[in-house]
């Protein structure tokens, strides 16, 4: 069942793309509220990488969004002076 779990995961995160990448967590945060609160979708990757880079901030972290809503996610963060990948 977990081997399931995993395909129906790596098929979810393909229907996505990256819109946002920080070491920031209060940046990563923010733009989660904010896109969650337009009803977009935000999928969180890289988010537990603290533990194996020993809390020292140097792994990213990055945002996700459905393909349909990329585009109003990065009106959105681009909004609120957030960084945006194209």
């Amino acid at each position: 069942m977990s081997c399931l779990d995993n395909r129906a995961r790596a098929a979810y995160i393909g229907f996505m793309l990256e819109i946002m990448r920080s070491t920031d967590p209060t940046e990563i945060a923010f733009a989660s509220a904010l896109l969650s609160g337009e009803g977009i979708e935000v999928f969180e990757l890289d988010v537990h990488m603290s533990v194996l880079e020993g809390s020292i901030g140097i792994l990213p972290r990055r945002l996700l969004v459905k393909r349909r809503d990329a585009f109003q996610a990065r009106i959105v963060l681009r909004d609120n002076d957030l960084p945006v990948l194209e």
